[in-house]
């Protein structure tokens, strides 16, 4: 049976395959309602218990950080940032 300690071993020594920190150029078009979505689910992992997820675990501060950065430069090429903004608030204040 393999253990959690096996599983975190796992997941670093993929993310510490030579190449891994080697920036990629995506051209991406998606439609902006996927630009929203894929940004709250960036945002959702990022905040997510790292318990939960053993990748979540094994991934940097400066790779989450770099995560975050891809979203909002996302939402502002996509011309939603003010709209994620009340889209944020109007879900906050459903959850008080």
């Amino acid at each position: 049976m393999i253990t959690k300690n096996d599983v975190a071993k796992v997941f670093d020594t993929v993310l510490s395959i030579p190449g891994m920190n080697e920036t990629v150029k995506i051209d991406l078009k998606i439609s902006r309602k996927n630009v929203l979505l894929l940004s709250h689910l960036i945002d959702m992992g990022l905040e997510a218990k790292k318990e939960e997820s053993m990748l979540l675990e094994s991934v940097s501060a400066d790779s989450q950080k770099e995560l975050k950065t891809f979203s909002e430069e996302c939402l502002i090429k996509a011309g939603l940032v003010e709209l994620n903004i009340k889209l944020l608030g109007l879900s906050e204040s459903v959850k008080q």
